[in-house]
């Protein structure tokens, strides 16, 4: 059993994390300032915290009066759009706030860090699948703070003996029995998609006129599921002594194939039985054409692999879990 630090554990990523975590045995402390997080979505088992992971002393007290030994950083400022009207917030909080966050585990003697990162990082890629050796070209400044702090938790390795594994992921969707995605406002397309034909409304999709077969973004989606099963062999793979974790350690995840946004809605009006209106809007700013992971490192080093690859069983999760909270967490 190890003692662990889910930061931002009651969203949604993070607490499908901890809710693995804790069937795996693990004893869970979540710390979230709630602003998009939920209360509610904290599962049975793990207490709560609440407050700032960039809240240097009193994370590092938090670090040592708990016993912390590993720490799952899932917090963060993670809509494209905001982050390039608001780049300042996004700096301070992504990369300032990180970087106390780093300082306080170093403080408190916590050297086991798992880093929930993106395929932002990537900018426009090359070529796909991606491999975690592409080039890391940002073009908006949610993905240049993700990759800032990235190289920070690398050079805190070799510095001062850090363990760490940076997860890339693509588009998380799904949702388990009790745990699935509340946000307001709403920017990923899945919950769109499905909240539309819950209220019987129209969504946008953003541009339909990107180099793709139909004119529509293309993403590799992993279910969140899968996503905190990578999380809890990445927090295995921090233990002391583990070779795999001698040197900073980068995987993507991903099912190693992608659905354009035509696909997407496509899947949700079979799931939901009926046609779903839409409307056709402007690209979104910083949004690349492409992003396909190669997951092949993540299968060889953490022999991680995607346990529910079809995107329609994804978005039948997350529609069951929509019919069961309709009006998503009760705070």
């Amino acid at each position: 059993m190890t003692k662990i630090l889910v930061t931002g554990g009651a969203g949604y990523v993070g607490s499908v994390s901890v809710e693995a975590f804790l069937a795996a045995g693990h004893d869970l402390v979540v710390l979230d300032d709630l602003t998009t997080g939920h209360r509610a979505a904290v599962p049975a088992g793990a207490s709560l915290v609440v407050g700032s992971y960039g809240d240097g002393p009193a994370v590092e007290a938090l670090l040592r009066d708990e016993g912390i030994e590993a720490i799952l950083h899932s917090a963060a400022r993670s809509l494209v759009g905001e982050s390039i009207r608001e780049p300042a917030r996004y700096y301070r909080d992504n990369v300032a706030g990180g970087i106390a966050l780093l300082e306080s585990a170093r403080a408190a003697g916590v050297d086991r860090v798992v880093f929930s990162s993106t395929a932002a990082v990537y900018g426009v890629p090359d070529a796909t699948p991606i491999p975690e050796d592409a080039a890391l070209r940002p073009i908006n400044p949610y993905g240049e703070t993700k990759r800032t702090f990235e190289g920070a938790l690398a050079w805190y390795g070799r510095a001062y003996g850090l363990r760490s594994v940076t997860l890339r992921y693509f588009n998380v969707a799904g949702a388990t029995e009790a745990r699935g995605e509340d946000h307001d406002p709403e920017t990923h397309l899945i919950p769109a998609i499905l909240a539309a034909a819950a209220a019987g409304g129209r969504f946008t999709l953003f541009g339909d006129d990107y180099p793709t077969p139909d004119g529509t973004c293309i993403r590799d989606y992993i279910d969140v599921a899968d996503l905190a099963d990578a999380h809890l062999r990445a927090i295995e793979a921090t233990a002391p002594g583990d070779a795999r974790t001698d040197e900073p350690l980068v995987c993507n995840l991903g099912n190693g194939g992608g659905f354009s946004n035509r696909q997407v809605i496509a899947a949700a009006e079979a799931v939901v039985g009926h046609e779903i209106p839409y409307e056709v809007g402007p690209r979104r700013a910083g949004d690349p054409a492409t992003l396909v992971a190669s997951a092949e490192r993540a299968g060889q080093v953490l022999d991680w692999r995607p346990q529910r690859p079809s995107l329609e069983a994804m978005v039948r999760s997350a529609w069951a879990w929509r019919q069961r909270h309709p009006d998503g967490y009760p705070d």
